[in-house]
């Protein structure tokens, strides 16, 4: 399936900056079908919403489905680059998939926007100039479910993710920041959908909570099951195992689970506020966290073609690097490694009006930089 969107309208007032005098040609690459559908849709329609809003002509993306395979992913990502000649790819969902592409795009001298995928072999000594990461490093949201753990008072956690590079990092960062003792861990397999076996430890493991990180399908038939089940473990996860388009088929087994995103759809700001607004409209449905991350890095791209053409590698660079833009997260700063510094928080899923959202609760960490930082040598 291919997507070209170009868009040919005329430019806002911003497009007087130089910066805009030249087309910048985008490559998303985004898992369209199958289990992890509803993660890579809500990522592409946050960032064509920016588009839309932005009403620049200088804009042209081409979107492709890489089905979750990493072989798909990098075809696709040389053919963006060796046939479409693309400035710019975004879009990867899956770590094992950024991890496949992104460091032949920066070898290539083109830049790499993450939506999403933040594996911390990135984020260290292997960070690149060329590559940013718009949403999280793979380790913070666990990092702060770790200490949301803390002061919930658990000291005995049974712990569980799938087995590939954001998995590992999920469970390293819960286990960084919790200073209770691991009743149990286990790494799954990437698609799981059963977890009889899994279940079934944790009932027997004397565990006085459960930490998961089980994206798309995999929570959605894991927190099913779990209710199922009759156990009364309570449960944690990161906002993407309770994201906004995974809770409707959840239901009823969500309610009340804690969960920590740098996103919700009440933060107070403005720009979030009509964010979320401006995406009800266009879709009928409320944003969810992949949406706002696809939303702020096309907010993020735009404001560097403000200020610099995407010829002048060094001064796009530079522009990105200063992220002058509206962030639906409030301030919003690259650390060294350009990854965020950012707030996150703890929320818990609710029904409101009929329809099953989270509410932030409290904030778990504040300015949160990741600790691979320190290994990146820019």
């Amino acid at each position: 399936m291919k997507l070209k969107i170009m868009l040919a309208t005329a430019a806002l007032a911003m497009t007087a900056s130089a910066g805009l005098g030249e087309t910048v040609k985008v490559g998303m690459i985004t898992t369209l079908s199958g289990g992890g559908a509803s993660l890579g849709t809500a990522i592409r329609d946050g960032f064509m919403l920016a588009i839309k809003q932005a009403n620049n002509p200088n804009i042209e993306v081409i979107i492709e489905d890489d089905q979750r395979k990493p072989d798909i992913a990098v075809q696709l990502a040389d053919r963006m680059i060796q046939s479409d000649k693309v400035d710019i790819l975004t879009g990867i969902v899956w770590s094992n998939l950024a991890l496949a592409v992104v460091p032949s795009v920066t070898a290539q001298g083109k830049f790499y926007l993450s939506p999403n995928a933040g594996p911390s072999a990135l984020a260290g000594k292997n960070c690149h100039e060329n590559y940013f990461n718009v949403a999280w490093q793979n380790d913070n949201l666990h990092e702060a479910a770790g200490g949301y753990a803390n002061t919930a008072g658990y000291k005995n956690s049974f712990i569980l993710a799938p087995n590939y590079p954001a998995g590992h990092d999920a469970l390293a960062g819960y286990k960084r920041m919790h200073s209770g003792d691991i009743a149990g861990e286990l790494l799954t397999k990437l698609g799981q959908t059963d977890y009889a076996a899994e279940l079934a430890q944790i009932r027997a493991s004397g565990a006085d909570s459960v930490y998961f990180f089980l994206p798309g399908g995999m929570g959605i038939s894991f927190v099913k099951q779990y209710a199922d089940s009759g156990i009364t473990i309570p449960m944690v996860g990161p906002g993407f195992s309770f994201d906004q388009d995974m809770l409707a088929a959840v239901g009823d087994a969500a309610l009340g689970v804690r969960n920590t995103s740098q996103w919700n759809k009440d933060l107070d700001n403005r720009a979030n506020a009509a964010f979320v607004t401006a995406y009800v409209d266009e879709y009928g449905r409320l944003p969810s966290l992949f949406a706002s991350q696809g939303y702020d890095t096309a907010n993020l791209l735009l404001s560097a073609m403000a200020e610099a053409n995407i010829s002048d590698r060094d001064a796009f660079r530079d522009a990105l690097r200063a992220a002058n833009f509206d962030s639906v997260r409030g301030d919003f700063e690259f650390a060294a490694n350009h990854h965020p510094i950012q707030d996150i928080y703890v929320r818990e899923v609710v029904l409101e009006d009929g329809v099953y959202t989270n509410k932030i609760l409290s904030l778990a960490i504040e300015n949160h930089a990741d600790i691979h930082a320190a290994n990146c040598s820019m």
